[in-house]
């Protein structure tokens, strides 16, 4: 089954398209199970607006849509109701009034240590090994809430890195690798990141050096198209290129996911 549970919508300030475009092109290409998991809105204290994530009054439009796409294309493709986020202790029933809203699933992201409102992009302060050590951290133990169906580019470490993969790192890997076995949550090969590389914007994710690294751990991998643009989903090239890429380290590729455990 072709299943892709990585997808923005023009909410988040930094995509594009609306929704039921990436409903029909992922029918074009050949999906049977597309998920929505735009940035989560986060109940940001001191009036702080986020550039990169839809603010909390959108919501309720967010939900209706993918729940009425859902309904309206029943028997052509499965639609699910998601989010990526980060984990925010301060914010943990935050998530779980999302999860009563009707989101069945989370992904981790974690572009933050903490909130947005006071932390820095974790790329960047990953820079520097402490950084480094720091995201490994902040994430494995997010990972252990057993709110999130999987962890998406877990490599993001690596996006202002390049391919400066020191020990540092291999810890990095080790930890999160390690953690998503004893949770037997995949990781995510993300093809947004893949997507910047082929058109010379970025170097840093998904890190080669990364994938050969964790390799050792043989965790299950799931390809997450991380869908900024409807296109993205019909055309193929990313995708097949990705499985390409992971078949021939031996990596096993997951598809169909059962929703987020309740905690």
């Amino acid at each position: 089954m072709k299943a892709n549970y990585h997808t923005h919508t023009f909410r988040c300030r930094h995509a594009e398209g609306g929704d039921e475009a990436y409903v029909q092109e992922a029918i074009r290409g050949g999906f049977q199970l597309l998920g929505f998991a735009d940035h989560v809105p986060w109940p940001f204290a001191g009036g702080y607006v986020s550039p990169i994530r839809m603010p909390m009054s959108e919501l309720p439009y967010y939900i209706e849509s993918v729940q009425e796409l859902r309904e309206k294309y029943a028997g052509q493709i499965d639609i699910r109701l998601g989010a990526e986020c980060e984990y925010i202790p301060r914010y943990h029933d935050h998530l779980l009034r999302l999860r009563d809203m009707g989101m069945s699933y989370f992904i981790l992201g974690a572009h933050y240590l903490d909130s947005e409102e006071d932390s820095p992009y974790v790329s960047r302060s990953c820079r520097a090994d402490d950084g480094v050590r720091a995201y490994a951290e902040a994430t494995a133990k997010a990972m252990r809430t057993g709110l999130f169906l999987y962890l998406a580019h877990p490599d993001l470490y690596m996006r202002h890195r390049c391919e400066d993969f020191n020990a540092c790192c291999e810890e990095a890997a080790d930890m999160l690798c390690q953690t998503a076995l004893e949770l037997n949550m995949p990781l995510e090969y993300n093809l947004g990141g893949l997507d910047e590389q082929l058109n010379g914007e970025g170097c840093g994710y998904p890190s080669d050096a990364f994938w050969r690294y964790a390799r050792k751990w043989n965790n299950p991998v799931i390809l997450g198209v991380d869908a900024h643009r409807p296109s993205m989903l019909s055309d193929l090239t990313l995708w097949n290129t990705a499985r390409t890429y992971l078949h021939g380290l031996g990596y096993r590729i997951v598809d169909d996911l059962e929703p987020t455990a309740k905690s």
